[in-house]
């Protein structure tokens, strides 16, 4: 399923990994992914999220706060690394990559999928922070509209 991502989508991954041990969390969920596209810092997803105003210690708030009402509302059993959120988000950043006829998912493309996943801390997160999956996919289509090359050289490498 992974073989389209970019180089940068691939860092992404490895910085959701990260952040994921960071947390002392042994899974890696969709708010991992979220905050690896802040700290990666240099994607069309980054671009998006800091025109709306969305920072790394923003989001890292909000995400904390999420973090910590789930864990005191549920009992967490031995997760797998990928939760099913995580899982989707991922056949949803291909399928977005797809409809907007990119050969290569980019980090916009998770963005938006993170953003559609109802019931995710991501999709929580996002939500709070205003930001939703029809104004993000707004936004790229504009870029695409004033021919901005979305993937750039991540894409060409990526190929």
């Amino acid at each position: 399923m992974f073989e389209k991502l970019t180089p940068r989508m691939d860092k992404v991954i490895k910085l959701s990994q990260q952040i994921a041990r960071d947390y002392e969390q042994d899974y890696v969920g969709t708010e991992h992914l979220l905050l690896a596209i802040l700290k990666e810092g240099t994607g069309v997803g980054t671009a998006i999220l800091h025109a709306h105003e969305i920072d790394w210690s923003r989001a890292k708030t909000v995400v904390d706060r999420l973090i910590q009402d789930s864990l005191q509302d549920t009992w967490v059993f031995g997760r797998l690394p990928g939760t099913p959120h995580f899982r989707n988000v991922m056949a949803a950043a291909i399928e977005e990559a797809r409809q907007l006829e990119s050969k290569v998912v980019c980090t916009e493309h998770l963005l938006i999928a993170l953003a559609r996943e109802e019931g995710s801390v991501a999709h929580a997160a996002l939500v709070q922070l205003g930001l939703r999956a029809g104004i993000i996919r707004a936004d790229i289509t504009k870029r695409l509209e004033a021919g901005d090359d979305l993937c750039g050289a991540d894409a060409m490498a990526g190929e």
